[in-house]
């Protein structure tokens, strides 16, 4: 009974999501932009790292927008970022606020420290802003509330993705299509895994203070990223509720540090979660296998075969000695952002900040799981 109890409660909250989350709206380009449909999408940085900078490349190299701002709280990383980009003339900021004022930018991406997307994901929103988020949606569950919160009140006419981009890499597609249409039969089980090395490196930065030192080393604490398990292996968990449809009922495992002793963060672990159907999901990861090997996706078997996802890959075993590779043609990132850029500019509007939160929140029952060391419940963590 309590079984069947806590599945209706799952099924419930997943169909609330799913209607709340899927929904594309056909509005005219000039109404989602503002200007005319063959200019150019003005697009502001906020977070000029690493990352935000190879979103931001990928951007403006794309005929269809241009990045004209770039926003960091730490004026070498504009620097930095406008190098890699070759911009001689482009609006410098150092509060993501005066960024969002601009009124010439049609959207932003984000691309923060994770415990700062709920708040400027908001404030994006508010201020009428297409908006590209990267990963994760959140840190906690607090902040996966209020991304959920922020997209069901949005502008209807404007784009909020995530940078969940399996969700568009033409592997993850293709996968999706063919068990689906029920290519290895009826799913019987899956599993996940990020096994590679510490991508992480903490530097020491003269002259700033402590809470600014932290902030550049925001990845080494798991109240800025969540741990790694929710800062990286989100990707696995969006697929996971993608290809399972829905979100899973539990979580129990383990996990620690055994070599990356320096950082407030795990650097290995391993979880079962309990998924509807009686499907049980085994995920395994770590940041300290030494560099030159690493094994990074999912699988799904079925009753008839098994599908292997990857960002470099799907393998579709059909049987001894019969198997299909699909290989990925480039980096999925370009994927993601040329979709983005595709739904800013036809005014086919997508609205993923549900559903990006719900997946992220997937992590967070897995990592409560892990500290506590007992079984987490998804109603008992997020209730009904």
């Amino acid at each position: 009974m309590a079984q069947e109890t806590r599945g209706l409660s799952r099924r419930r909250l997943f169909t609330e999501a799913s209607a709340a989350a899927g929904v594309f709206t056909i509005v005219s380009p000039q109404a989602v932009r503002g200007s005319q449909a063959n200019s150019q999408i003005s697009v502001g940085l906020i977070g000029s790292g690493n990352r935000g900078t190879y979103d931001a490349r990928i951007t403006h190299a794309d005929p269809r927008a241009r990045v004209t701002a770039l926003c960091d709280l730490f004026p070498d990383r504009v620097e930095q970022a406008k190098a890699a980009l070759k911009l001689e003339k482009v609006d410098e900021y150092t509060d993501y606020r005066q960024v969002l004022a601009n009124r010439s930018l049609d959207a932003v991406i984000i691309a923060t420290p994770p415990y700062q997307h709920p708040e400027q994901l908001a404030a994006a929103v508010a201020a009428g802003k297409h908006v590209y988020c990267e990963k994760p949606a959140a840190v906690d569950v607090a902040g996966c509330k209020s991304v959920i919160a922020t997209g069901r009140k949005a502008n209807p006419k404007k784009v909020i993705s995530f940078g969940y981009q399996q969700r568009y890499g033409p592997v993850y597609l293709e996968a999706y299509k063919r068990i689906q249409a029920g290519a290895i039969g009826e799913l019987s089980t899956a599993r996940g895994y990020w096994i590679a090395a510490d991508p992480f490196t903490r530097r020491e930065y003269p002259g700033l203070s402590p809470e600014q030192e932290k902030l550049r080393n925001w990845f080494c604490y798991r109240d800025l990223s969540g741990d790694f398990i929710v800062e990286q292996d989100c990707h696995n968990f969006d697929v996971l509720h993608w290809f399972l449809g829905g979100l899973p009922l539990a979580a129990v495992g383990w996990g620690g540090r055994k070599v990356r002793t320096t950082m407030d963060l795990m650097d290995h672990l391993s979880l079962t979660y309990e998924w509807p159907n009686g499907i049980f999901v085994n995920f395994e990861a770590n940041q300290l296998t030494p560099r030159g090997y690493a094994k990074v996706g999912e699988e799904f078997t079925g009753r008839k075969g098994t599908i292997l996802t990857s960002r470099q890959r799907m393998i579709h075993v059909k049987g001894v000695k019969d198997e299909e590779t699909m290989e990925s043609p480039r980096d999925i990132t370009y994927d993601g952002i040329e979709h983005f850029l595709g739904l800013v500019q036809s005014g086919q509007v997508e609205n993923v900040a549900e559903r990006s939160a719900l997946s992220t929140m997937v992590a967070i029952l897995g990592r409560e799981a892990l500290y506590t060391k007992k079984e987490q419940t998804w109603k008992g963590l997020y209730g009904a």
